[in-house]
Order: structure tokens, then sequence, then C-alpha cells
């Protein structure tokens, strides 16, 4: 007898067994299904896993599906029985119970495996905890990211004075910038439970500006506004933000919400963008940023972050020995105007803590520079641009287990600033600690590769390592020409190439004498010319050179110290350890 389906398509025996009109239906239920599901988890802010597992599910089921239809259709029947449906359900839950275990091995592997070696050890995050992204330039030609990253900072320094709130660093959060992370990501890499960003769309004297509060552990929205506002509102609009923050994480304030320092708005806009061009730390950014300070204080003559900008690059050039004025006109034009600022807000921390530098690196007076930091502390106990001076001055002061443990705060508090692992790793090199001195350089670098000073640490820690060759590899990539060549001429005579190391002493002598003393008196220490070294000392003191602040802890001068004309010379310039141990400075962390 011939079967009735021989020759029959494909095709057509999918249809005559229901194969066909099983699919099509599965795959609208599913597609209607997935556009309902991603409707409500939108609405109600739900994880974006659900629709992952959800989307996998349907997806393992067709076939499924496809399979019960031909074997239903070759038996003329068309209805499931509550085997197959038990089967169905157990293959569902496989399927999920597979991509769950996918999902938790990839964000393992992602915590265990951070994109940046020198992460601190995870912690649980403090349910009070956040960090401010920078908000997205949204204007209509881009031309606004200096604004729009301001208006971020501003709303995180006015966080961070909310004492029971933690809040992650700026360099911490703002390494983010222009990158398309996950929040969960970001709360687990800094270590925060919450996240808050926006976007600022300014044109002419309009600002919109939107903000929304995430919670970094399962993407939920605690809260979004959008602010239409002219450019006067700008720091009512930050208050009400902030104001909002705090409500929405519960926090009950001791005392009056902190409120966002008042400003013309002009002027506010001008030192944003100073702000942006001085980080760069370039000479034609600081020059730029230099007119931008003239010209807020000309429209606003009482802004006192423009005075401060005004007054680093001041201090900048005189720590540089550059710029159109002696070093001495530098410093003494930066601190006439950190102190016409201070007269306008004596509660400023930056500027107590810019008058400390001025009084460590220039005026070498310790004292003058502990009591201007404590009083910057006591403002601001977690301004991380404190705390680093803080390690500074412990630097100068001999005290380099403090030093230690305010630099390593900073690296794990600001875990992507490259500045906090110069600093760590300058404090490790002079304890001694070679190894962990050489880990925070490389961390630094991993960071900024073309940061001043950064490689020519590198250098000294490796050289005392006793790896020569990696010491020349780094002090010939230091960028600055004085760093460079006083690395250059101590690392040629480690390496018995007395004419090399000649010639770089000799480049460094002709071209900056005068800024850079110290470092000549540390090459000739080295080098063991003690003369020449004790001459150069000397000079350094006269010159009013920045470094004379470390003499005691600079390893280079360490074949100084058992010459009988050591401990005179510390005892005349106030920095004998009987003397240090003298200045009172004491320095308690922050929570």
């Amino acid at each position: 007898m011939t079967d009735p389906t021989d020759g029959e398509s494909i095709w057509s025996r999918l249809r005559r067994r229901k194969v066909v009109q099983w699919g099509i239906v599965y795959v609208a239920g599913a597609w209607g299904l997935l556009q309902g599901l991603a409707y409500v988890t939108d609405t109600f802010h739900w994880p974006e896993q659900i629709q992952q597992l959800a989307t996998l599910a349907l997806l393992i089921g067709l076939p499924i599906v496809l399979v019960l239809a031909w074997y239903h259709g070759d038996r003329g029947e068309q209805r499931v029985s509550r085997a197959e449906l038990a089967i169905l359900t157990l293959l569902f839950l496989l399927g999920g119970g597979l991509f769950w275990r996918y999902q938790h091995a990839a964000q393992t592997a992602s915590v265990a495996t951070p994109s940046a070696s020198i992460a601190p050890a995870a912690v649980l995050a403090n349910d009070r905890s956040i960090a401010v992204l920078p908000f997205t330039d949204m204007s209509a030609t881009k031309d606004q990211e200096y604004f729009s990253d301001g208006i971020a900072e501003e709303l995180l320094n006015l966080l961070a004075k909310v004492p029971q709130l933690q809040v992650a660093a700026r360099t911490s959060s703002f390494s983010y910038k222009g990158k398309d992370t996950r929040i969960a990501q970001i709360g687990q890499e800094l270590n925060v439970a919450h996240v808050l960003e926006g976007s600022v769309r300014k044109s002419g004297n309009t600002l919109r500006i939107t903000a929304q509060l995430v919670r970094a552990g399962d993407g939920y929205h605690l809260w979004s506004e959008t602010y239409d506002r002219p450019l006067d509102d700008i720091f009512a609009v930050q208050d009400e933000i902030a104001g909002a923050v705090v409500e929405q994480l519960k926090i009950k304030l001791l005392g009056a919400a902190p409120k966002v320092r008042r400003a013309n708005p002009e002027a506010y806009a001008l030192v944003l963008k100073a702000i942006q061009l001085l980080r760069q730390y370039t000479h034609d950014s600081m020059e730029q940023a230099f007119a931008l300070c003239q010209q807020a204080l000309v429209i606003d003559p009482s802004n006192v972050a423009a005075s401060n900008g005004l007054a680093g690059v001041y201090a900048a050039w005189g720590f540089l020995g550059q710029g159109p004025r002696s070093a001495d006109e530098n410093f003494r034009l930066s601190r006439e105007t950190l102190n016409k600022a201070l007269a306008i807000d004596p509660d400023y921390a930056q500027t107590h803590a810019n008058l400390s530098y001025i009084a460590m690196r220039y005026d070498d007076d310790l004292t003058a520079a502990a009591r201007h930091l404590e009083h910057a502390l006591a403002l601001e106990p977690a301004n991380p641009d404190v705390i680093g001076m803080a390690s500074y001055l412990s630097v100068a002061l001999g005290r380099l287990s403090t030093a230690i443990d305010l630099a390593e705060y900073s690296t794990t508090h600001d875990p992507v600033n490259p500045l906090t692992y110069d600093a760590a790793g300058d404090a490790n090199f002079r304890a001694g600690r070679l190894d962990e001195a050489i880990a925070r350089y490389r961390a630094a670098l991993s960071l900024r590769p073309d940061g001043i000073h950064t490689q020519y640490g590198l250098g000294v820690a490796l050289l005392f390592k006793g790896d020569q060759a990696g010491a020349l590899t780094a002090m010939q990539a230091e960028p600055d020409e004085g760093w460079r060549l006083t690395g250059l001429a101590v690392v040629y005579h480690a390496l018995g190439k007395k004419a090399e190391s000649d010639a770089a002493l000799a480049e460094l002598i002709e071209k900056h004498q005068k800024s850079w003393s110290s470092s000549i008196a540390w090459v000739f220490a080295y080098r063991r010319e003690a003369d020449a070294a004790f001459e150069w000392l000397d000079k350094a003191v006269a010159n009013h050179d920045t470094g004379v602040m470390s003499f005691p802890t600079e390893p280079l001068l360490a074949s100084l110290h058992n010459d009988p004309r050591w401990l005179p010379f510390l005892r005349k310039i106030g920095k004998a350890p009987e003397q240090l141990a003298a200045i009172k400075f004491d320095v308690k962390l922050p929570n």
C-alpha cells in the first residue's frame, strides 16, 4: 500500500503536524511577554537579570515546543499531557539555574579580577555611601564639559560635608567618565551602595539639570528630578539635589544641612573651567587657568576659589622655577593672594592647605605649616587634598610611619588617583620599604604614564633595590627635565659611567642651579663628594629651594649622615631630630 505522505514536502509535513502553527504562536506569545516584561522592568526599576533570565528560558523552550508539536501532530493530538507539562517546567528551571550559575560566576570573577590591580580589598559597602559620577554634557555643541563636571564636583564636595555619609573621592568617581560601566560594577569597585548621576544642558543663561539617585546593588532608582532654571539658580539647584539625596538615604542631620557657597554665576563658570585646566598640569594649561581666574576675580573679587586657583599657579611656577617671574616673586604673590582669600572667607580649608604648602616649601617653616594644616583638617577632615598635604608634612617632620598611614589612607579612599600613589611611593621609599614604593609608583604610572616625578621616583627606588638597568629606563622616561637630569646623573654614576654622570650634572647646574640646588646636592652626596654636597646644601637653603624641607629623610643624602658636619648643619636649619620632634602636629584620620 502506498503511504499518502510519500512525496510530501518538509514544509507541508511541518504544517500538517502543526509544527509551523505552534512555532508562530509560541514566538508571538514570547515576543509579547518580553515586551510587557520590559515595560514592567523599566517602570518598577527591576534588575535587568530578570529580563535576561526570561529571554533565555523562552529560547530554551522554543525547540522543546517544536519537538512536542511534531510528536503530537504525528499522533493526531494537539494537547499537552500533565507529564509533558512537568517536563517543560523542569527544563525551564534547569535553564534558569544554569543561567544564574553563569551570572554568579561572572560576577565573582569580575570582583576577583578588578580592572586595576591596585584596587583595595572588597568589603561590604556602607548603606550610607555614595559616588557622584561626572554629569553628562548635553549641550548642543558639546563644549560645556567643564561646567557639567564642575556641577558634579560641587555636589560631591557638598555631600562630603555630611558627617554620616561616606562619599567616594572625586578622582575615583570621575575615572568612569566616558566609560559605559554598569552601576553595579561601579558600586563594587568604589565600595559604595549608591550612585548619583545626571546631565547638564547649558544654553546661554538657561540650564536643564537632570539628576537621579540609583541603588548600586540592584539598579533601583530611588529618586530622579529635572530642573529647568536660569543660571543664577545653579546654587539653589545643587542644594536641592543634595537635600534630596540626604532625605532618600534617611540621614538625620545633627545640624543645619550644608549649603553650596554662593558666587557670581559668570565667575563661577570661569572658575570651573580653570580648575579643569589646572588638573592637566602643563605650562599651557596653567597659563590659561591663570587668565581665567583673573577674569573671574574681575567679575567677582570675593571668589575664594578663583583666588586659590590663581595662588596655585603662582606656587606651581615658583616650585618649578618657571614662568615669567622669579621663584621668590611667584611665592610672594601666591601668599598675598591667599591672604586676601583668607580675609574674605577664613573657613575655606583649601586656603589654609595652600598657605601650609608655602610655609613648608618656600619659608621652610614647618611649625607654621603644621598650624595651617591642623586648621584645614579641622574644617574638612576628609578632604583628600588636605590629607595628602599632611602626608608631605609628616615626611618633612621625619614621621615616616604617620606619612605612610596618611598616604595609604588616600590610596584606599581615592583608589584611582595617581597622585595618592605617588605620595605613598615617596613615603615608603624614604622609610626603606622599597618593594612597597616600587608597587605604588607603578600603580601611579598605570593610571597616568606621563606624570611629573613618578618615573624619577620609580627610578631611585629601583636603583636602591639593585636594578640599575630598570632605574636607567625609568629615568630616561621622566618627562620633567630637572628630575630627569638629577636621576640620570645618579644612575650613570651607579653604572660606572662617569662621563655621562658628569654631563647630566653639568647640564643640571647650567640650566637649573638656583631652582634645583637641593637636587645638585643629592647628586654630589650620592657620588660621595661630601665637600661639594655641603656647599650645595648651603646654597639650597640660601635660595629657598623647595627641597630643603625633606633633607633629614632624603635617601640620596645618606652618605653624609656619619659626617661630623651633618648634625650641626641640621641644627642650623632647625631640622635636627630633637627640633623636629618638638613641632606639634597631630593628625587623626577620619572614620
